[in-house]
């Protein structure tokens, strides 16, 4: 079936899943975007100005609908845009270790 194989290679869902910073990450805006370091690894990466307000966001409690919320409220984007990005950017933070769930 075709569809079967389509979903066993799709990244898992983490959307209702609530994350918080990983107690092994600092964190530092610079500017338009912050700089995280995850401090097991000594890898360091940088978000942009949006990723930079979601990680801001997600750093004071926020959850991923209000988190959702917030960016479409202060940048002008299209709404199935932003929740795909924010998708991806949430999968990429728990796959890097810079996130845990709570």
């Amino acid at each position: 079936m075709p569809g079967a194989a389509h979903r066993s290679r799709a990244k898992p869902k983490i959307r209702h899943v609530e994350l918080r910073p990983h107690a092994d990450v600092v964190w530092r805006r610079l500017e338009d975007e912050v700089v995280l370091v995850q401090l097991q690894t000594n890898r360091i990466y940088s978000l942009n100005a949006t990723a930079a307000r979601a990680w801001e966001l997600l750093s004071a409690g926020a959850d991923r609908s209000e988190i959702e919320r917030a960016l479409l409220d202060e940048f002008e984007v299209d709404a199935g845009d932003l929740c795909s990005s924010l998708d991806d950017l949430l999968q990429r933070l728990s796959e890097a270790d810079l996130v845990s769930r709570v």
